[in-house]
C-alpha cells in the first residue's frame, strides 16, 4: 500500500513535466527546424512528379492536376546514372572502409597506448581538418601528375586521372576527424578489460582487433554513415583529379540533364532525388547504429 502511495506523486509530477510549456516549446521548435530542413526536399519530389508546362504556368506553389513518375525513369536513363553510381561506389566505399581502419589505428594508439606525444599527435591529426582543401588543389594536381602508377591501376599510368587520386585524398581529409571521434570514443572503454587481457597475454594487435574494434562498433557505423554521405556527395575532388568524363561520380550526372540552352528544372529535380536515395537509404539501415553511436558514453561521469 505505502509503495503505491510513494510512487503516485513521482508518476503524476513526471506527468505534468512531459507537459510543461517549455517543453512543448521545444518539441514545436525542433520540429519547425526539422520541417526548413526537410522543405528543399519535399518540393524537389513535389516538383519531379508534375510536367514542366503545368508549373511553368501555374508557379512550383500550385496545385497539380497530374503526378506522374515520368520524370524519374527519363532522368535515369538519359543521365546514364547507372555508370555513373559504380563509379561513385568505387570511391565512397574503398575511401570510408580506409578512412575507418587507418583512424582506428592512430585512435587505438593515442587513447589506449602508453606513449609519448599521444596528445601531439591527436592534436595534428585534429588540426588537418582545419586546412582549406582549396590550398592544396594546385600541389596535388602537380604531385599526382608525377605519380606513376602500372596500367592496370590506372590507364592514364599516373595517379591523376584515377579513382586512387580521389580515394586518396578523401582518405586524407576524413582522418582527422575519424580519430578525433575514435579517440575520445575510445577514452571512454573501461581500462580494466584491456588490462585484464594483458595480463591474459594478449598482443598489441590482439588488443586492438579483438577487443577495442568490436566495442568501437556503434562509433564505427556512425562515422560510416556520415563519412559515405560526405565522400558521396563530393563534386570538388572528382571534378580536379579525373578529367575521363566516363569515370566521374553521380553527383556530375546531374550535368547531363542541362541542356544547351534549355533546362528542365522538374527533370533535373527528380535525377537529384535519385541521386539522394542511396544516402537516405544508407542512414535509414544504419539508424540505430548512428544513433548509439552518438549517444553511447554521453551519461559516463
Amino acid at each position: 500500500m505505502s509503495s503505491h502511495a510513494d510512487t503516485a506523486p513521482v508518476s503524476a509530477s513526471a506527468r505534468r513535466r512531459r507537459v510543461t510549456p517549455g517543453r512543448l516549446g521545444v518539441h514545436a521548435f525542433l520540429m519547425g527546424v526539422s520541417l526548413a530542413f526537410l522543405a528543399p526536399l519535399l518540393l524537389a519530389v513535389y516538383a519531379s512528379l508534375r510536367p514542366y508546362d503545368e508549373t511553368a504556368e501555374r508557379g512550383y506553389f500550385s496545385l497539380p492536376d497530374t503526378l506522374s513518375f515520368d520524370y524519374y525513369r527519363q532522368a535515369f536513363t538519359d543521365s546514364g546514372m547507372t555508370k555513373y553510381f559504380v563509379n561513385t561506389l568505387l570511391i565512397a566505399v574503398p575511401g570510408v572502409l580506409l578512412a575507418l581502419f587507418l583512424a582506428s589505428f592512430v585512435a587505438f594508439a593515442v587513447a589506449r597506448l602508453r606513449m609519448r606525444g599521444s596528445i601531439v599527435l591527436l592534436m595534428l591529426f585534429t588540426a588537418g581538418n582545419l586546412l582549406p582543401q582549396q590550398v592544396i588543389i594546385t600541389p596535388l594536381y602537380v604531385l599526382f601528375n608525377r605519380i606513376p602508377l602500372p596500367y592496370w591501376m590506372s590507364d592514364s599510368m599516373t595517379l591523376y586521372d584515377s579513382y586512387w587520386a580521389v580515394v586518396a585524398v578523401q582518405v586524407g581529409f576524413q582522418m582527422g576527424f575519424c580519430v578525433f571521434v575514435l579517440a575520445n570514443f575510445m577514452r571512454t572503454l573501461p581500462i580494466e578489460i584491456l588490462e585484464a587481457a594483458i595480463v591474459d597475454g594478449a598482443s598489441v594487435w590482439a588488443q586492438y582487433w579483438r577487443i577495442t574494434l568490436p566495442l568501437c562498433r556503434p562509433a564505427l557505423a556512425a562515422l560510416g554513415t556520415l563519412q559515405f554521405t560526405w565522400m558521396y556527395n563530393d563534386f570538388l575532388w572528382a571534378l580536379v583529379f579525373i578529367s575521363d568524363g566516363d569515370k566521374l561520380p553521380v553527383t556530375s550526372a546531374l550535368n547531363n540533364l542541362r541542356g544547351q540552352f534549355f533546362t528542365d528544372y522538374n527533370l533535373l529535380a527528380a535525377g537529384s532525388v535519385i541521386v539522394a536515395l542511396p544516402t537516405i537509404i544508407v542512414f535509414l539501415l544504419l539508424q540505430r547504429h548512428f544513433i548509439a553511436g552518438l549517444t553511447l558514453g554521453s551519461s559516463k561521469g
